[in-house]
C-alpha cells in the first residue's frame, strides 16, 4: 500500500507501508516533499504525475531495503542519496555544482561524513572551521593553508547543505545557526584590496592600441570584454543570432563556464539579471559585422569539415566548436606577456568597463544595468573604490574656500 498526504500549501507526506513488525503492529514509512515549482503547483494532472513519480520511486526504495530513517541518516548519505539529486542536480548551474561538491568531498565528509545528521552538533561544526582556517588544511596540492575567502565559500556551501536537511525535516534545528560566517583575514583583505583588478583609462587606450596588432577574433573578444562588460562565459557562448548591429547591441542569453570530456557545458546565465542586451560602441559592432562577413565565407569553405552543428558561435576554435572555456584567459596572459601591460585578470576587463564609465560620470545605477548586477548592493560593493575616489574628489573641491590659502 502508498499513499500521498497533501501537508501544506506546497509539501506533501508519501506514505509506504513496509509490512508487520515482530508484534505485528503494522510499519509504515514516509517522506515529506516540498515543490517550490509555481507553475508545477498550478497543473493538476502534471503535479498529480510528478508526485506519482515521486512515491513509485519511494516505494521502490523501501521494498528493496535501500531507504534510511531520517533519524538513521549519515551526513553522507543524506549528501548522495537526497542533497545532490534533489537539490544541487536541479538548482545548481554546472560550475557551482562542481565547486559546491568538490567543497563537500574535500573538507566536510572527512569529518562529518560518518556521523547520523541529528549527531552533527554546533561545537562540531565550530571546530571543523577553526581547523580549515589553520595551515594543512589545504587540500589541492597548492599550498598549505586555505584562504580566508575559501573557507568562507565552505560555509556557504555547508550552510547549503544543512538548509536543505531542516526544510525537508531531516533535523530540526540548523547546527550551523550557532557559527559565525568566518571573517576574512585582514592581511588578505588588505592584499586584495592592494591589487588593482582593472586597468586606468591610459593603460586602457594602451592595451586597445596593440590588440590592433592581434588577430581579429581575439581583439572583437577581448574588447568585448572591456567595453561591453561582458563575463568569460557569456562571450565564448556568443552567437551569431546574438549581435543586434540594427541597434548596435549583444545579447546575453547563454554562458559556457565549463567543459567536461572536451565537450563545452552551455548553462543559462549567472542569475535572471544577466540575461539581456548590452549596447555596445558603433565603431565596434562595425569591426564585428565585417569580422562575421569572414567568418561566414570560412564556413562554407569547411563544408563537411564543419563541427559545429546549428550553432554559429562567433569565437570558435576553427571547425565551429566553442573554444575549452580557459582558452580566452590563457590568450589574454599570452597577450599581456607579449606586450609587457601590467597583468589584470580577464574579468577585470569587466571591472575596467565599469570603472572608466564610473569615473567618467555614469550612475551606479546606469553600471548596475549593464553590467546585469541582480541588486545595486552588488554593485556598489564592488565598486566602491571609485565611490570614495569620487567622495575625495568632491571633498577637495571645498579646498578653494580655506581662508588661510593663498
Amino acid at each position: 500500500m502508498a499513499s500521498i498526504e497533501k501537508r501544506g500549501v506546497n509539501s506533501w507526506r508519501l506514505i509506504v507501508e513496509a509490512g508487520y513488525d515482530a508484534n505485528g503492529k503494522r510499519i509504515k514509512e514516509s517522506r515529506t516533499i516540498k515543490i517550490e515549482d509555481e507553475a508545477l503547483l498550478k497543473t493538476t494532472k502534471k503535479l498529480r504525475d510528478y508526485l506519482n513519480d515521486e512515491l513509485l520511486g519511494f516505494k521502490r526504495e523501501v521494498e528493496a531495503g535501500e531507504y534510511i530513517k531520517p533519524a538513521k541518516m549519515t551526513f553522507n548519505e543524506f549528501y548522495e542519496k537526497e542533497w545532490i539529486p534533489k537539490f544541487a542536480v536541479r538548482e545548481l548551474k554546472s560550475t557551482t555544482y562542481e565547486a559546491y561538491t568538490t567543497h563537500v568531498k574535500n573538507h566536510l565528509v572527512p569529518v562529518l561524513g560518518h556521523l547520523r545528521l541529528d549527531e552533527i552538533k554546533t561545537m562540531k561544526l565550530v571546530n571543523l572551521f577553526h581547523a580549515l582556517l589553520q595551515p594543512g588544511a589545504r587540500k589541492d596540492g597548492r599550498g598549505d593553508k586555505l584562504s580566508s575567502r575559501t573557507v568562507q565559500y565552505i560555509f556557504d556551501v555547508a550552510q547549503c547543505v544543512f538548509s536543505c536537511a531542516v526544510e525537508w525535516s531531516l533535523i530540526k534545528v540548523n547546527p550551523l545557526d550557532g557559527v559565525k560566517r568566518p571573517k576574512l583575514d585582514k592581511v588578505e583583505k588588505r592584499a586584495k584590496e592592494a591589487r588593482k583588478n582593472y586597468y586606468e583609462e591610459d593603460e586602457t587606450i594602451s592595451i586597445i592600441r596593440a590588440l590592433y596588432t592581434e588577430a581579429t577574433k581575439w581583439r572583437l573578444y577581448f574588447l568585448g570584454a572591456m567595453l561591453g562588460g561582458f563575463r568569460r562565459g557569456e562571450l565564448t557562448a556568443l552567437e551569431i543570432p546574438d549581435c543586434d548591429f540594427e541597434n548596435n547591441r549583444l545579447r546575453v542569453d547563454e554562458s559556457i563556464s565549463l567543459t567536461k570530456q572536451g565537450i563545452a557545458i552551455i548553462d543559462d546565465p549567472k542569475n535572471e539579471a544577466s540575461a539581456d542586451f548590452v549596447d555596445m560602441p558603433v565603431w565596434y559592432m562595425d569591426e564585428l559585422k565585417e569580422y562575421l562577413k569572414e567568418w561566414k565565407i570560412n564556413k562554407m569553405k569547411l563544408m563537411n569539415k564543419w563541427l559545429g552543428g546549428e550553432r554559429q558561435f562567433v569565437f570558435h576554435r576553427g571547425f565551429g566548436k566553442p573554444y575549452y572555456h580557459t582558452t580566452p584567459t590563457d590568450m589574454w596572459k599570452q597577450f599581456c606577456k607579449k606586450h609587457g601591460f601590467r597583468y589584470v585578470t580577464l574579468h577585470g576587463l569587466r571591472h575596467t568597463n565599469a570603472t572608466l564609465l564610473l569615473e567618467d560620470g555614469a550612475s551606479m545605477k546606469a553600471i548596475q544595468k549593464r553590467l546585469r548586477h541582480s541588486s545595486s548592493q552588488t554593485t556598489s560593493e564592488i565598486y566602491a573604490h571609485v565611490t570614495k575616489k569620487h567622495s575625495r574628489a568632491t571633498a577637495e573641491r571645498l579646498d578653494r574656500f580655506n581662508p588661510k590659502a593663498k
